[in-house]
């Protein structure tokens, strides 16, 4: 499991200082010197960045910003790039261009040598693929960055296909984390303009969604949850588990055959009414957003089947997203409030959706979302677009301090995805058609008299607890404050920058002191005339002044380069 206790440990930096060194590089190369020197890394790892050249490379200055962020992101590896396929879908913190360019990005890796793909199922099963399985394909059929997927024949004479996790891909992830963590910590303290994104927060967060990638244990436990709450839904089929060939590096699974959804002439000549393709798939969303609360993460066409029947199937459950019951009510009030133009219950609305430090001017918001709503003056439920309201409320949000929960994106992704995949078969597709029971259903169902008493009954329990807790509570207040106990902490924030400069000094004194020393005792050595001596000067003095010389000449260096003499 990935470890993030780990993030943040500065020092631990050191230990992966041959990376640190070729991500700074590669990032000199596109073009963002500038923002580096803003994170004064120096401060940091000064010794060990010494050899990094800084000049850019000439030849990608035709090259867009947003263009160079995917080229160093691809260049960089697995773990970049999965990093910028998230940020592609938060257009919170990413601006339009660089979401448009993130969306291109690809696993762009070689496959797995097969001696590598067999030693990992060694390892986890201690047989050899022949041993599992009547035939095992030495061919991948796809190869990614954390994996890749061979095609096999079980004993039982079922087709299969297993996905092996990429060795030493783990430790690998791992490194790349804790300095992107640390990077995100500097440019926290020292960019204001990303500071408000808290990005320390956003690595962390990526961490769980690739710890979830790294083990086929998840991937098992997630498929086997949606066959249970899809069993008795004909239109859909998952694909079956070989629990006995699967571990946390390998996942052995149903071939799934089909047809790729975006495949339209395929579908025709397979005879499926793409109509009822289109309708089934959204309320497969439907079903698993506002019944289940548990959704297929990446439902692009890739991973998106067509069986016979017009039967829809799912692939890849690496990533699965999840909303609470509050969290769907909150959204479907939203969108309630939306189509009644109410500009004070969409903020109230609005308010519970989004995160925040200090809440924003309620009157300000109001007429900002207000501004919004005149847009959509006409609107009902039955043609309302999504898509552009919700890139309008961004602004909005973004305008007025606030971040979106992080669950409404992935969820927000999942669905205009599946808006996509309609559209592309059935033109005359309608999404929010198609939605409107189902938000509907979640609106209403807050007003069951059998819900509202079980809930006044656990407020209230939860109340007497809090009334029967009181008296203790107290009790131990007045025996701290008796026995001098008590504590009042305080934080203080914003002495980095000087901590970090008085180090600095300090660092440069007992250096120079070092130095003086040094200088000192060659000149005792050499007054002396210890042997061994070359032309009359003791070798020993001689070399005390080499080593007081490169260390002047390191501290002079270090002091122009911080431009301060």
């Amino acid at each position: 499991m990935i470890d993030m206790r780990k993030f943040g440990v500065i020092g631990r930096t050191y230990l992966h200082l041959n990376r640190y060194r070729q991500i700074l590089q590669v990032l000199f190369k596109y073009g963002f010197g500038d923002l580096i020197e803003r994170l004064n890394i120096d401060h940091y790892l000064e010794i060990g960045l010494r050899m990094i050249s800084r000049k850019g490379d000439a030849s990608i200055e035709s090259f867009s910003r947003a263009e160079r962020v995917r080229m160093a992101f691809e260049e960089l590896g697995p773990t970049f790039v999965k990093v910028g396929q998230v940020l592609s879908t938060r257009p919170d913190l990413v601006p339009l261009e660089y979401i448009d360019e993130l969306a291109k990005l690809q696993d762009r890796v070689p496959p797995m040598a097969i001696a590598d793909v067999r030693e990992v199922i060694l390892s986890e099963t201690g047989e050899t693929p022949e041993a599992l399985f009547q035939h095992f394909d030495d061919v991948p059929l796809a190869a990614a960055s954390i994996g890749q997927v061979h095609r096999a024949r079980h004993k039982n004479g079922d087709d299969v296909v297993v996905k092996v996790r990429r060795k030493g891909i783990r430790r690998k992830i791992e490194i790349d984390l804790e300095i992107m963590h640390h990077l995100a910590a500097l440019a926290e303290e020292h960019v204001a303009e990303i500071e408000v994104h808290r990005p320390t927060r956003i690595v962390r967060e990526f961490a769980r969604t690739l710890e979830r990638e790294l083990n086929y244990q998840t991937e098992k436990g997630n498929i086997e949850r949606f066959a249970k709450r899809f069993a008795a839904d004909d239109t859909i089929y998952v694909p079956r588990i070989y629990a006995e060939l699967s571990s946390n590096q390998m996942l052995t699974m149903e071939y799934i055959k089909g047809v790729k959804v975006s495949e339209v002439a395929e579908l025709r000549a397979a005879g499926g009414d793409l109509k009822c393709i289109a309708e089934r798939g959204a309320n497969l969303i439907m079903k698993q957003v506002f019944v289940h609360g548990y959704f297929h993460g990446d439902p692009h066409p890739g991973n998106v089947r067509v069986l016979p029947n017009n039967v829809i199937c799912l692939l890849d459950f690496g990533i699965v997203g999840r909303i609470s019951r509050q969290e769907r009510e909150d959204f479907t009030e939203l969108i309630m409030q939306l189509v009644a133009h109410d500009e004070r219950g969409i903020a109230g609305a609005l308010l519970r959706l989004t995160d925040y430090e200090r809440e924003p001017d309620r009157g300000e918001l109001e007429k900002d979302l207000l501004d919004v709503v005149d847009l959509y003056i006409n609107a009902t439920l039955d043609n309302f677009d999504f898509s552009r309201l919700i890139h309008r409320h961004l602004d909005v949000v973004k305008r007025h301090g606030l971040t979106l929960k992080s669950f409404l994106f992935p969820m927000i992704r999942a669905i205009a995805a599946v808006e996509g995949i309609g559209r592309a078969l059935d033109p005359d597709f309608d999404l929010v058609k198609q939605a409107e029971p189902f938000v509907r259903s979640v609106h209403t169902s807050r007003f069951n008299p059998r819900r509202i008493v079980s809930e006044t009954m656990e407020t209230g329990g939860d109340f007497l607890v809090l009334l029967q807790n009181i008296p203790n509570d107290i009790r131990e207040i007045m025996r701290l404050l008796k026995s001098g106990h008590a504590r009042i902490e305080f934080q203080h924030r914003g002495l980095e920058n000087f901590l970090f400069t008085i180090d600095q000094i300090s660092n440069r004194i007992a250096y120079a002191i070092v130095l003086a020393s040094l200088i000192i005792a060659s000149s005792l050595v050499v007054l002396s005339g210890i042997p061994p001596r070359w032309n009359e000067i003791p070798v020993i003095g001689l070399g005390g002044y080499l080593v007081a010389g490169v260390m002047g000449l390191w501290l002079l260096i270090s002091i122009i380069r911080h431009g301060r003499m």
